[in-house]
């Protein structure tokens, strides 16, 4: 690949040294220059506050996606990025130029591209056309060879007669984003980029792009309310909620030790196993859980009440006598590889197991749930919506 493609994707040595106000999980970005950076965003429409004093720092090669529901403000905060709205407080920098706060520059003084959902190509242009459309500074030979080498990274090579029309769903996304690499932005906002295309594609083509984009050493930035396509694709991800950001992480560490009750529920199923710390254990409706197990739970927890994080693949219930049922089966909702049953336990928790298609739970039926988690499990204290 020609030098001209690829960016800053030499990995750095871990540093301990955060940035003020930030809090780098992945270490293989510390040490980066901040490409993007927001200071206290908050936008407003009317009365309706929709961005609530966002910090943001997104970091040289860094893939981030903005994840949340509808009308969380990760469209917006997108827009406000790339100068399509201006906010009413706080700053936004790019490469330590102030773009808005202050002053506000417009979109065209910003060196941002944008892959829209519906992609956006000009259907009279043939493929190169499109992904050649904003080199107008560039001679026809470089701008020829620049187009060329673009098609070939997002593996349409022989597509660039093409029209638009002509090209599959995953194909035309694929001449969206050459077009928008062709500037060689400083970073590149991705809205909603795989919403379009059916549930096989959309797989198929968040993997390509990531690769791409690692491909080119690009910084970009996504916006999704798909959670799994957020964890797929992502270095970190900021999880979104009523205009707040609730949490900003690597995959594994918003997953797995999830910093409030909402990201804990948003991301996959959620079931909370209320719980007594005692000097060993956690006593629970599924019975003791080890401590050991339970993601620091300190001594001052001692006798308190917590409220201990189980995802479904965490439990197992099984046909068991009478005496040694703990629950029963509620709801029971059939996945095709795997069911999903909902179970109410004696102790008056409701919590959620996954199992495989084979096996077979009836409805109304009385089973023993028993814990199987291999991993730390997180907690939160009891009526707190936060972790600690």
């Amino acid at each position: 690949m020609s030098n001209d493609l690829a960016r800053g994707t030499t990995d750095t040595a871990p540093s301990d040294a955060d940035a003020a106000g930030e809090h780098v999980a992945d270490r293989r970005f510390a040490d980066r220059a901040a490409v993007l950076e927001l200071d206290g965003v908050t936008k407003r429409f009317g009365e309706t506050t929709v961005i609530d004093s966002l910090d943001l720092t997104v970091r040289e090669g860094e893939l981030v996606t903005l994840l949340g529901p509808s009308g969380c403000g990760k469209t917006t905060t997108l827009r406000l990025i790339a100068g399509l709205a201006r906010p009413d407080e706080g700053t936004v920098r790019l490469r330590d130029e102030t773009v808005a706060g202050g002053r506000f520059a417009p979109p065209e003084e910003r060196d941002v591209g944008v892959v829209f959902q519906e992609f956006a190509l000009f259907p009279h242009l043939t493929a190169a056309e499109n992904v050649g459309f904003g080199l107008r500074e560039l001679d026809d030979d470089d701008r020829e060879r620049r187009v060329a080498r673009l098609l070939e990274l997002v593996g349409l090579p022989e597509k660039g007669d093409a029209k638009p029309d002509e090209l599959s769903g995953g194909q035309q996304q694929r001449v969206a984003l050459a077009r928008s690499l062709a500037p060689e932005p400083d970073l590149l906002l991705l809205d909603e980029p795989f919403s379009n295309l059916d549930v096989d594609l959309r797989v198929e083509m968040r993997e390509e792009v990531r690769r791409i984009l690692k491909e080119a050493g690009v910084t970009a930035i996504s916006v999704t309310h798909d959670q799994e396509e957020a964890m797929s694709i992502s270095d970190r991800v900021a999880v979104m909620n009523d205009g707040h950001l609730e949490q900003f992480d690597t995959p594994e560490r918003v997953f797995e030790h999830p910093e409030s009750r909402f990201v804990a529920g948003f991301l996959g199923h959620a079931s909370f196993l209320s719980g007594d710390v005692a000097t060993d254990t956690v006593e629970t409706g599924v019975g003791p859980v080890s401590r050991d197990v339970v993601f620091g739970l300190a001594p001052e927890y001692d006798g308190t009440a917590i409220d201990v994080l189980v995802r479904p693949d965490d439990l197992r219930a099984t046909a068991a006598p009478d005496h040694e049922t703990n629950g029963e089966v509620v709801h029971r909702r059939y996945l095709g590889p795997t069911v999903l049953y909902r179970v109410e336990l004696d102790s008056g928790d409701t919590i959620a197991c996954m199992h495989n298609h084979a096996d077979e739970v009836g409805l109304d039926e009385r089973v023993r749930v028993e814990l199987t988690a291999d991993h730390e499990l997180a907690w939160f204290p009891r009526g707190e919506p936060r972790a600690l």
